[in-house]
This record gives structure tokens, sequence and C-alpha cells, in this order.
């Protein structure tokens, strides 16, 4: 009978209890462990072994209840490509009284007293009280974090081993290749509207370790053979000095090497935080959401 209640002595220490001593108990091995921790849980790292497992707990459950809302896959990706975000975020933004300012060059953020106050263009100053903007714009306050690489390769077929699949994400865990960062790919074709009949496009990419950034994706470009075509950049990560409180200059980190955009969305929503003093309520937007069209199951 004892082993009958294991998981329910295990869940009275779910904030005390270490992700590597759930491992332990259940006996799993390595290679399971860096599947459920860097492929379901989605960490860059293995720090999270040593921390309590009712994040990590959270996190596989996350992507077990997206995988089955979604049904083939627990991730989302808008057909046309990323570029569709940013666009329906401008239709939005719009119904709620937000200005575009397209096509002009920002010349210089004004600040008064520490604080920002405007952005100069062409002569014209848009005030305001708060800014929000990406390292590019500031670059007297970030500091370099490190390096990304990534390859855009086309490819004629499908990546072998995926059920010939239109779409697909793959992690390659560190501790596979003997990295200290995963191996991410991220595959889409022409079933998005984003490549010709036929086409597919992959983007391999990784923390930047070594001198010989190529060679530290190779893992995931024997994946994708035979390739049509391939086109390779590295780009600084940089992350901001300050959260922003004093200047009222709020800035986003770099995309890092991850095309999951999980560590993107916390940086969002990070700086929501720090813009308004506490996070974002996701419960009273769904609150509202069923207010303005019913139950969510409708």
């Amino acid at each position: 009978m004892d082993e009958e209640y294991d998981v329910i002595v295990l869940g009275t220490g779910l904030t005390t209890t270490s992700m590597r001593d759930v491992y332990r108990k259940f006996d799993l091995g390595q290679d399971v462990i860096d599947f459920t921790g860097h492929a379901l849980a989605l960490y860059r790292t293995d720090d999270y072994l040593d921390q309590p497992c009712l994040e990590t707990i959270n996190r596989i459950k996350l992507y077990s209840e997206s995988l089955a809302r979604y049904g083939k896959s627990p991730y989302l990706y808008p057909l046309y490509g990323l570029g569709e975000l940013p666009q329906g975020f401008a239709r939005l933004s719009a119904i709620y009284g937000g200005t575009y300012m397209l096509n002009k060059p920002v010349d210089d953020i004004i600040m008064e007293n520490g604080k920002v106050v405007g952005v100069k263009s062409e002569g014209e100053v848009a005030r305001c009280k708060q800014l929000i903007c990406d390292p590019s714009y500031i670059p007297d306050r970030v500091r370099k974090a490190g390096q990304v690489i990534r390859i855009i390769c086309i490819l004629s077929h499908p990546i072998k081993n995926t059920n010939d699949a239109n779409s697909c994400q793959i992690i390659i865990p560190q501790n596979q290749v003997n990295r200290k960062s995963d191996i991410y790919v991220c595959m889409i074709s022409y079933a998005h509207n984003v490549a010709a009949q036929g086409k597919y496009i992959a983007i391999a990419s990784t923390t930047v370790e070594t001198m010989e950034p190529e060679k530290e994706v190779e893992p995931a470009l024997e994946l994708l053979e035979p390739i049509d075509q391939k086109f390779v950049a590295i780009s600084d990560l940089y992350e901001p000095t300050d959260d922003g409180s004093e200047s009222q200059v709020f800035c986003s980190c770099s995309y890092d090497a991850t095309t999951h955009f999980e560590t993107t969305c916390n940086d969002i929503k990070d700086i929501y935080k720090r813009m308004a003093g506490s996070a974002f309520d996701f419960e009273n937007m769904k609150r509202k959401q069923n207010d303005v069209f019913g139950e969510a199951d409708q």
C-alpha cells in the first residue's frame, strides 16, 4: 500500500522537493530527463534540477494541455509568417486608439530630469510618459550578453523521421551533444504560405560558445540534409542594464536562440509588470472575454 501513495507523498513537497529528486525517485534515465526538461518543460539549462519541482510540473502540464487542445502540436504558427503578429497588434491597437507613425526615423529620445518625455523624429517630438523599445534604440542602456547563430535553410523535402510533417520543432538537448546550450530547429513550409509549393524552410539556431559557430550547429544541419541553400547570420545578444523604473524607458532583450518564443513571452510579461507595477491578469482577461462572447467552450 505504501507504493500506491508515492505520488501523494511527493505532492506534499512540491515546493521543497527538487526536480532531481523526482527523477531519481522514479528512476528515470538521462535521455528521459533531457527530453522532459528541455523539450517538454522548455528549460534552456539544467539549473532547474536543483529547484523546487512545482514549476517544472506546471510547465509539463502546460505542454500537455496545449497538445490536447490543438491536436498534433502544442505550438501555433501564423499563416504568412511571424509578420502577421505585429500586423494583428497594429489593428487591435488602432481599435483602442493607438497611433502608428510609419516610415519615421528616431532621431533622439528626449529625457528631462532622468525620465523620458518624448521621441524626436524629423524635427517633431511625440510626447510620452513611458517608452518601450528594443536594444538598438538605446545602445548606452544595454550590455552584451552573448551571441546567437541562426542558419536559414531552404529544403525541397520534409525533415527525415517526422512522418513527412509540413512543420515541426526539434530541440536537441545540450547534454546530447556535449554543449552548454540547446540547439533548436524550427521547420515551416508552403503549408503556412511562407514558401513556394513543395519547399520547406528550416531555421537552426543556438547560443554561440566557441570561435567556430557554424560547427556548433552541425548536429541540426545533419538532420536537414540535403539542403538546397543556406544563409548564416551571427547576432549579438543584448539586455537592458536597468529595469526602467527611474527613466521609464523599458527595453526588451534581444531574441535568443529559442524558436518557441517562450523566453520572448516571459520578457513581454516582465516589461508589462515593470510598467504597470503588477503582473498582467490573464484570468481577468478570460472573464471579460466570457462576458462579451459567452463561455469559452461555446
